[in-house]
């Protein structure tokens, strides 16, 4: 395969040892089109390409132009090489079984390849796997994933109960939990059951009254949780009722209460050794988890919320946990503002677990919970240049913008821009920014440059769902 690699002069010692690399395999010729790759104009290409018997041109994956009139005029396929040319060689590897993108640069092509390659063979597995029981569609325990479960604490006081357990839902929720306080009644129970008559998913309720559990029957598919105290009373009932329970232990053993529960009639039962929070016990209390004849209940949630670190490297770490000692239901929760996204974060680690099957680490799977840091940093050459000046540090009096000033902010995840009662809204900040250029709300460069800063920050927020505030640190 001959391929044409057009380069510019700032990376172009990258690019021919990536060419190198690969120099068993294609016939590579790597041209200097310019200082800059992403620059390089349709007729340039052009007339590179003709009367040459190339296979394929990769063009940066940072070119804005379009190659289509090259391709037909040519015969030659044009497709786009990744935004660096540090990833180059990862690119060449896989030309001999996938076709690149002409239009997507092809780090995110492949990236996206792998997601969805991944996201197929959890299908795969999971229609394969077999299983103990199955609640509501969801297989539980076997050599099925593991599931996740996300709780909603206090459920008879949310105003927005159903579309919380939606939203868990589309987060990757497989079953999701009502839990109850000590104020709730069997009425509040009854009342939040029913509202979410609609909803196709599992649900569980959370409550050691029996008086609660009893209300929760007639749609509740998973019980938290059986003890020696409650199983006598209610056990009965819910092994009548046909759903699924969780045995915790408490004065006596969790053995001895699962024996209670199966006695009771409950055939269907998930036993949890109660995984304790960091600096309580975490390493001892795994411990009790072998050894279980039942599936195994993970709760992961109460340990990441008692934990001042960032949820997604937790959640990662003890999904790796939960498979190690087997488990078959992780617990997580969103109950406080550090922990919002556990539920999609934990779906995403427990899918992983179940990738890895034949590997030895959760790595290079196609999924992964990498959000701040990069698996591998990019070395692209340095800057060149004649001479060098220190930057004005800025005015501390500000001239504003004689067209008025605009206010930034978030809703949901679109960004909004306030100008004199109008108001513009998008996902992307460089359409809200443009959308204001267009619509003449700025007249000055230095205020052109401090809106495409905050509306970054906002997108930024968005999608790090943290808060933002307009003119406050990031």
């Amino acid at each position: 395969m001959r391929i044409l690699l057009p380069t510019g002069s700032a990376t172009v010692a990258i690019v021919k040892a990536a060419a190198e690399r690969f120099s068993d395999r294609y016939e590579i010729d790597v041209v200097v089109t310019g200082d800059i790759a992403s620059f390089l104009a349709p007729g340039d290409l052009q007339r590179l390409l003709r009367g040459r018997d190339y296979d394929m041109a990769i063009v940066s994956g940072m070119c804005t132009a379009s190659f289509a009139d090259v391709e037909r005029d040519t015969g030659v396929p044009v497709y786009r090489g990744p935004r660096h040319a540090a990833d180059l060689s990862l690119v060449l590897g896989v030309l001999d079984h996938v076709r690149l993108s002409k239009t997507v640069p092809a780090d995110d092509f492949l990236a996206e390849t792998r997601r969805k390659e991944a996201c197929r063979q959890l299908a795969l597995r999971e229609a394969e796997a077999d299983s103990e029981f199955i609640i509501r569609g969801r297989k539980i325990g076997g050599s099925s994933r593991m599931k996740v479960l996300a709780e909603i604490m206090d459920a008879h006081k949310r105003d927005d109960l159903v579309d919380e357990v939606r939203r868990f839902f589309a987060a990757g929720a497989d079953i999701v939990d009502l839990g109850f306080g000590f104020d709730a009644t069997a009425e509040d129970v009854r009342r939040c059951f029913s509202t979410l008559a609609d909803i196709e998913g599992p649900l569980a309720v959370d409550t050691q009254d029996p008086l609660l559990i009893s209300a929760a029957l007639f749609r509740a598919d998973l019980v938290l949780s059986l003890h020696e105290g409650n199983i006598p009373v209610v056990g009965e009932a819910v092994a009548d009722a046909g759903a699924a329970a969780v045995v915790v232990p408490r004065e006596r053993t969790l053995q001895e209460n699962l024996v209670a529960a199966e006695e009771a009639g409950i055939s269907c039962l998930i036993a949890d050794p109660l995984l304790q929070p960091v600096g309580s016990g975490l390493v001892t209390s795994l411990s009790g988890f072998p050894g279980v004849s039942c599936p195994l209940f993970f709760g992961a949630g109460n340990v990441v919320e008692l934990l001042d670190a960032d949820s997604t490297g937790a959640n990662a770490l003890l999904a790796g946990m939960a498979y190690e000692v087997g488990a078959a239901v992780v617990f997580t929760s969103e109950h406080s503002d550090k922990t919002r996204g556990s539920v999609a974060e934990m779906r995403r680690a427990t899918d992983m677990m179940a990738l890895m099957t034949d590997r030895p680490y959760p790595k290079d799977l196609g999924l992964d919970l990498l959000v701040l840091k990069e698996k591998r940093r990019r070395r692209e050459p340095p800057l060149e240049y004649n001479s060098i000046m220190d930057a004005y540090p800025v005015p501390d009096e500000i001239t504003y913008d004689p067209l008025g000033c605009i206010r930034i902010g978030i809703e949901g995840d679109c960004i909004v821009a306030v100008h004199r009662d109008c108001a513009v809204r998008g996902r992307r900040w460089e359409d809200v920014f443009y959308t204001l250029l267009v619509n003449g709300s700025l007249s000055r460069l230095d205020h052109a440059a401090y809106l495409g800063k905050e509306l970054f920050k906002a997108e930024l927020a968005i999608r790090l769902q943290r808060s933002f505030e307009q003119d406050g640190p990031f």
